[in-house]
This record gives C-alpha cells, structure tokens and sequence, in this order.
C-alpha cells in the first residue's frame, strides 16, 4: 500500500499563492508521473498540472504562466507553485502518482489518490 499525504492548501486572496506538497510513502518500486488534479463540487476532477520522473511537464491551459511543478524524486515528493490566485481557482487539489509498487513479493502498477487539499481563494 501506498500512502499520499498533502499539505499546503488554504485561504488566500485572488493574486496570492500558496503551494501544495504531496509526499509518497510506502512500499514503491518506481515512478512514472505524479501530478495534482482538482475538483469542483458538481463537476468533473480535471488535471491541472503532471510531472514525469524524468522531468517533463504538462499543464492545463488555465493555469500555464501562473503555476509551476516540480518534484524532488529522492523523496517522492511533488509541489505545485501556485501564483497569481484567481477565484476561479478554488477546488479540492488532489495529489496522484502512478507508478510501480511492491506487494506479496511481486511489483504490480499502482496508481493512488490522495485525500485532497481545499484551495479558496477569495477576498
């Protein structure tokens, strides 16, 4: 099992930031990507920004030019820089991480969520 344990989230008025942590602990093997999505309640999660373990980086168009990820692999751990708030941008963030994990023995792909993080931004 693979535990995701996020942090960082809060209040903050629109043009202010705030940045997100995501630490993977457990029994991994390897990982692909990590990345944080977000969720409005009524609507869909949508991806908002991913990382790969070699470093590449995708973002949603809403958000490239204000937000930044970034990871340090030594510890499994993902952050997301998010700058220049909008209102629009409050959500639940959620951490995943897709990868290679250790169970009876054997490596078995997993891909884990964790319990989300609210972001308000608001004035």
């Amino acid at each position: 099992q693979v535990q995701l344990v996020e942090s960082g989230g809060g209040l903050v008025q629109p043009g202010g930031s705030l940045r997100l942590s995501c630490a993977a602990a457990g029994r991994i093997v390897s990982i692909n990507n990590m990345g944080w999505y977000r969720q409005v309640s009524g609507k869909e999660r949508e991806l908002v920004a991913v990382i790969t373990s070699g470093g590449s980086t995708n973002y949603a168009d809403s958000v490239k030019g204000r937000f930044t990820i970034s990871s340090d692999n030594a510890k499994n751990t993902v952050y997301l820089q998010m700058n220049s708030l909008k209102p629009e941008d409050t959500a639940v963030y959620y951490c995943n991480v897709v990868g290679l994990e250790r169970k009876y023995g054997m490596k078995y792909g997993m891909n884990y969520w964790g319990k989300g993080t609210l972001v308000t931004v608001s004035s």
